[in-house]
Parts: structure tokens; sequence; C-alpha cells
């Protein structure tokens, strides 16, 4: 069983930027992807950014890619989401998620655990 706990949620202006932060617990000497994802009002959780267990392969949603960030610091475990330029569609409860798989993944159910979200708003 793996927990996490995001922080970092918050308000912020059209522009501005945030750091989201993921704290894994449990069995986390296994090998996991990770993964954000974010849901918005009456919309279905979509995919954010996804990170190999090594940190070396990384992907994006096109939405946010050039200006979303994923990284982690396995030695902590820690994983982050830096978001520069946010814009009013960013709006969302943003998860984390880990997989137990050896690849890096898109969809919902490719990821084992989840976190219970914090929630980012940008006013425009």
């Amino acid at each position: 069983q793996v927990q996490l706990v995001e922080s970092g949620g918050g308000l912020v202006q059209a522009g501005g930027s945030l750091r989201l932060s993921c704290a894994a617990s449990g069995r986390t000497s296994s090998s996991y992807a990770m993964g954000w994802f974010r849901q918005a009002p009456g919309k279905e959780r979509e995919f954010v950014a996804g990170i190999s267990w090594s940190g070396g392969i990384t992907i994006y949603a096109d939405s946010v890619k050039g200006r979303f960030t994923i990284s982690r610091d396995n030695a902590k475990n820690m994983v982050y989401l830096q978001m520069n330029s946010l814009k009013p569609e960013d709006t969302a409860v943003y998860y984390c998620a880990a997989s137990s798989g050896s690849r890096w993944y898109r969809e919902v159910y490719e990821y084992d655990y989840w976190g219970q979200g914090t929630q980012v708003t940008v006013s425009s």
C-alpha cells in the first residue's frame, strides 16, 4: 500500500505560478511511476503529467506542455508539479497518483493509488 498526500494548492491570479507537492508513504521502496491528474467541476478526471520511477521520462498533456513541469525526489519520496503561466482553465482539484507499472502512464485506470487532492483556483 502507498499513501499519497498532496499540498501546495491555492488561489492565484492568471499568469501566476504554484508548486504542488505529493508526499508518498508506505511501500515506497517499490518502483512506482507517478502522475498528476486534475478534475474540474462537472468534468472527468484528466491526465496532466507523468514521470517514470527514475525520473528520466516525463510526459505531459498538450494543454500544459511548456507551462508545467513534473519532477520527483526519490530520496525524499516526493513528487512535484511546478505550474507556471496559469490560466483560469487550469482551475481544478489536482490529484497525485502512483502506478506499480514499470513505465509511464496517461490513463486513470493505469494508476493504483490516489491522494485526496488539492484545490487550485486561477482567477482571471
